[in-house]
């Protein structure tokens, strides 16, 4: 079955002035694909150098292209500009361009206006890749043909031909993909909001905004789940247009997905009906089990619950999210590299049940540390903190130690592999290494991939 949608767009671009700002991982096959329609195109990158792979493209298909500081004082009559995640549509040449007519969007943003299938959008400051990775594991085991993209997976756009009504697509959607976007998909969770990300969004206000695209552009048919623990998510339910289905962990819930001592239960009008204990699912930690009902209310209309529990008893957990890297002389190594910001790292820190020794801080944010200071207290025998935030790290601990009038065994390092060195040295028997950064990686790494497998490589050297 032709997909009318695709023709149209391909028709509306051939021979018209596109602009693609910012050549990382989905903008690539975009080029290819915007090359073979017959588009003019024009890329635009701050970066002063590309990769010669890339250069060698651009100048086969004979793009115009602007590099370095101020390429975008060349943006000018584009037909329409697809940016990239990192570049955010309240870019002055952005808004000048749109005020001209031009239309701003992304690569994602026109998969989900011309795929012919149910998508599914997952976001959130925490959970989400693991609800997404999740999510899409269930719905292909129960039979459905899926297709997993956004933040992780592979760019989707280019894969629009294939797709057919009967699949579905699980996007892990963030605040950077979400931002300016006029269109949510019909199933759509937030799992959290806490401040994240401060260093580029303009306040806390744009980044909640931002977040809210996934939901606010749903009809009546949309389905909206959230986390009724999370204030501000709570609170989207009275904005919320179609049916909402709450999960919690506090809270015994009328309606939506609860864990009760242990037990996740799905309650419909106060009935509580046992699903699954805790203790036989892989995947452990309360915000694990928060997921889980994440999933579960996701895949509700779609697979038996059932079905779904034996596929999520069964998942071990994505790479770089307390993944267990090996036990030497008794004590664990943990990656949780994936803990960008303090409230990941403090999931982190509630989900072991042993004493732990801590490798924390990265690059910073503009986070507030202090929440973070009474779990590493109640929690760490010792820390050691490398990186940029390694300092508001130690500030916010140092002061609650006095409040509690408590000491703690607190290192600085220079480097992951010093650390490393130094928590083999100090860990005991019986003890966990949990390296949780609770900050982002571009101080010392490519990206928190990068970092986590350095960690694993160096564990795995010792």
């Amino acid at each position: 079955m032709e997909n009318k949608k695709l023709e149209k767009f391909e028709n509306e671009i051939k021979g018209k002035k596109i602009a693609v700002i910012g050549i990382g991982v989905s903008n690539i096959p975009l080029i290819d694909y915007l090359y073979e329609k017959k588009a003019e195109v024009t890329i635009f990158d701050d970066r002063e150098k590309l990769n010669d792979e890339i250069m060698q493209k651009i100048k086969k298909y004979n793009f115009k292209y602007f590099l370095g500081k101020g390429n975008l004082s060349n943006l000018k009559d584009f037909y329409m500009i697809f940016r990239a995640p990192s570049c955010l549509p309240t870019k002055p040449e952005l808004e000048e361009e749109r005020k001209r007519g031009a239309i701003i969007t992304t690569e994602i943003e026109q998969l989900m206006k011309i795929a012919p299938c149910k998508i599914i959008g997952i976001t959130g400051s925490d959970g989400k890749t693991t609800t997404t990775t999740l999510t899409h594991k269930v719905l292909k085991e129960a039979g459905y043909n899926c297709y997993l993209g956004g933040n992780i997976g592979i760019p989707l756009f280019t894969k629009l031909k294939e797709i057919k009504p009967e699949d579905i697509i699980v996007l892990e959607l963030s605040s950077f993909q979400l931002m300016g976007m006029d269109i949510s998909p019909e199933i759509a969770a937030i799992t959290n909001i806490t401040p994240n990300h401060l260093n580029i969004h303009k306040d806390y206000e744009e980044y909640i905004e931002a977040k809210k695209n996934i939901f606010k552009f749903q009809d009546e048919n949309g389905i909206l789940v959230i986390n009724a623990d999370n204030e501000i998510t709570n609170s989207c339910q009275k904005e919320a247009n179609g049916k909402v289905i709450l999960f919690s962990s506090e809270k015994k819930l009328e309606n939506g997905f609860i864990v009760d001592e242990g037990i996740i239960k799905e309650c419909n009008d106060g009935i509580r009906k046992h699903i699954i204990d805790t203790k036989e699912l892989k995947l452990q930690g309360m915000h694990n089990y928060q997921n889980v009902c994440t999933v579960l209310a996701l895949t509700k209309t779609l697979v038996n619950t059932e079905e779904a529990i034996e596929t999520i008893k069964n998942f071990t957990g994505v790479e770089h999210r307390l993944e267990l890297v090996r036990t030497l002389d008794g004590v664990e190594w943990y990656n949780d590299s994936a803990s960008t910001t303090p409230t990941r790292g403090i999931s982190a820190l509630n989900a072991i049940n042993k004493e732990i020794v801590l490798i924390a801080g990265g690059a910073d944010k503009n986070l507030d540390y202090t929440p973070i200071a009474k779990p590493i207290i109640e929690k760490v025998k010792s820390l050691i903190l490398i990186g940029q935030t390694a300092t508001k790290i130690f500030d916010a601990v140092k002061k609650e130690l006095e409040v509690q009038h408590k000491e703690l065994d607190i290192h600085m390092c220079e480097s992951l592999r010093q650390s490393i060195d130094l928590a083999k040295r100090i860990a005991k028997p019986g003890q966990v290494v949990l390296f949780s950064p609770a900050s982002t990686s571009f101080d010392m790494f490519k990206d928190m991939y990068d970092r986590g497998d350095k960690f694993k490589e160096e564990v795995n050297k010792l």
